[in-house]
């Protein structure tokens, strides 16, 4: 990398996580572009050479917060030796479950902004530590399966909104359950869905 593009790097992330920091302390709404590149130590105008409003620094934090939150999960179970798909998928859902367990700030701030258009964006563009996107990864999970699958991503996208729909007030206000008691039920309705997405042979 040159130093012209390294001094560009630079400054998109001391303006990405200067934002980051300033949405979690204040929210994005008390937050103007003006806090935002004071933080940074960057003058004003630098921001529009990178994003067009705060609004899309959020949308890339969350896009960016979710490729690495989901790339922790991926280089864990590479390095688990996990071969059979179910409990690949079942492995990634508990590292995931975990991580924002640990990080509450981090699962406020991308619970109260995700939708599954950004998610599934992140997932297919945003690039992991490996060079590869996550959809890539989950997409070679399906392939090494021994089993077949009918609508693949209809199953992931069911999985993931089943994960996010239960977690957040569980995580977070540990209600209506704990997370260990959401998990004896949440992963049995996860193997339940796979089970109903295989192709059995005729």
């Amino acid at each position: 990398m040159g130093k012209v593009e390294d001094n560009k790097k630079r400054k998109k992330n001391a303006i990405v996580d200067s934002a980051f920091s300033l949405f979690i302390q204040n929210g994005i709404n008390e937050t103007s572009i003006a806090d935002i590149m004071k933080k940074a130590e960057l003058a004003k105008g630098t921001f529009y050479l990178y994003f067009k409003d705060k609004y899309d620094v959020r949308d890339y934090l969350i896009r960016k917060k979710a490729a690495q939150i989901f790339d922790r999960a991926r280089v864990a179970l590479v390095e688990s030796g996990v071969k059979d798909f179910e409990e690949q998928i079942i492995f990634m859902v508990d590292h995931i479950l975990n991580q924002l367990d640990d990080n509450k700030t981090l699962l406020k701030f991308i619970s109260k902004n995700l939708s599954w258009g950004i998610f599934t964006h992140a997932l297919e563009n945003m690039p992991m530590e490996s060079g590869e996107t996550a959809v890539l990864f989950v997409r070679q999970l399906f392939e090494d399966s021994k089993h077949t699958f009918r609508n693949p991503e209809m199953l992931m996208f069911m999985i993931v909104e089943l994960v996010n729909s239960t977690a957040h007030n569980v995580i977070l206000y540990k209600q209506p359950v704990e997370l260990p008691e959401l998990k004896k039920e949440l992963y049995p309705m996860i193997r339940q869905l796979i089970h109903n997405f295989e192709v059995t042979a005729q």
